[in-house]
């Protein structure tokens, strides 16, 4: 086990889930353990957000360009119209990650810790595939 590879993998896992797994294996980290790590750090990404508060949700809705009002022409709509929060959490680590899924969920009016839970479940099916693919040393990005 390697602290580099893991810290690598809650770094990543917080900012962009899907090179989390393979750059914390890359840097020393059993798979599993980086799948792991990725996991908790995708999740501390979106409560971040969840206890940041309002002024920082509103930079990152500027910033990132968030779409908070209901769009049915944006893809993100589309998924909360056909899932609710666990289709959109269980898309988000592979789309639009963490921190704009709790803005998205709490400007439609979710409580915090149902967003969370739903943040946490939605990131167990991406770790184990990304951690099986990793281990089977299967090429993520080029």
């Amino acid at each position: 086990m390697s602290w580099t590879g893991l810290s690598t993998a809650f770094g990543l896992g917080f900012v962009y889930f899907i090179a989390s797994i393979p750059a914390a294996t890359a840097a020393g980290a059993g798979v599993w353990w980086a799948a792991l790590a990725a996991g908790m750090g995708y999740v501390a990404g979106g409560a971040a957000i969840l206890v940041a508060g309002a002024p920082l949700r509103g930079w990152l809705v500027r910033k990132l360009r968030i779409p908070v009002e209901k769009d049915e022409t944006k893809l993100v709509w589309r998924i909360w119209r056909r899932g609710g929060l666990l289709g959109l959490c269980l898309l988000a680590p592979v789309t639009i990650g963490p921190q704009a899924t709790a803005v998205i969920a709490l400007a439609v009016g979710e409580k915090a810790p149902r967003i969370a839970g739903a943040i946490a479940l939605g990131v167990v099916p991406w770790c184990v595939v990304f951690a099986v693919l990793v281990s089977f040393g299967v090429k993520l990005a080029n």
